[in-house]
């Protein structure tokens, strides 16, 4: 079994730790209907909708901890208070239940780690087992590149599908593929021998897309296309689509 592996339907994984499994999940974006109304976007809050889906995915894959790889705020200064009570009231809710809560910190994060009551990381990532986990805003940690596998979000990866009779939708995605070692090694960082490197799709989906199938989009991460020797897009549901440029 692979050390990470993606939840079928869903856009979170279990990632294979060692000591601990852990369910992992990016870019949650708590409060982001606040923003989208100052927007002139109006849309109900879907607090309750989004704690619930990530305690049903709790239920169906047992980990002993939940990582948000960054992004779990939504307002990059302080939060509001529905958006601050989302949050603290998702933290209660899994411990209650035993499961560990470590926010490994985006940029959405803010200065979160004074008064989230679970384990956060710096912003370039932290380490567990063989397992590297960063957001991806900014360039990992050495100990994150020393890793068999390192787990990037930020980039919120999706692929613009069509259709024989010109209909399109556009579907969340999964990119992952051999990390090039050399876009990090100038950079001071030692990537491992045959390393995997996944980007997450947004487990928010009001949070904006990267469309990786269409020309002219750019990535958001400073290390992306250059740090994927070679890439494939998966969706949702495990379809393989193929080279992510030729999707």
């Amino acid at each position: 079994m692979a050390l990470v592996e993606p939840v079928p339907g869903d856009p979170a994984a279990v990632a294979d730790l060692g000591s601990e499994r852990a369910l992992v999940v990016a870019d949650y974006h708590a409060g982001i209907e606040q923003a989208l109304h100052a927007e002139g976007v109006s849309l109900a809050s879907a607090a309750g909708e989004r704690r619930e889906r990530i305690l049903s995915l709790v239920e169906r894959t047992l980990p002993d901890r939940v990582i948000f790889l960054g992004d779990l705020m939504h307002a990059i200064g302080d939060p509001g208070g529905a958006e601050r009570g989302e949050i603290e009231v998702l933290v209660e809710r899994l411990e209650m239940r035993d499961v560990g809560v470590t926010l490994v910190k985006g940029n959405h994060d803010g200065a979160i780690e004074s008064w989230v009551e679970c384990e956060v990381t710096g912003g370039d990532g932290a380490r567990f087992g063989d397992v590297g986990f960063a957001h991806g805003h900014t360039w990992p940690a050495p100990e994150v590149l020393d890793s068999e596998v390192v787990c990037v979000g930020h980039e919120h990866p999706a692929v613009r599908l069509e259709d024989e009779v010109g209909g399109s939708r556009v579907e969340r995605a999964w990119l992952r593929g051999p990390i090039a070692p050399e876009a990090f090694t100038r950079r001071g960082g030692e990537v491992r021998e045959g390393a995997e490197l996944i980007v997450f799709p947004a487990f928010n989906d009001l949070a904006g897309a990267t469309w990786v199938n269409v020309e002219g989009q750019e990535f958001l991460a400073p290390f992306l296309p250059a740090g994927f020797r070679s890439a494939e897009a998966y969706l949702l549901d495990g379809t393989r689509l193929g080279e992510y440029a030729g999707v």
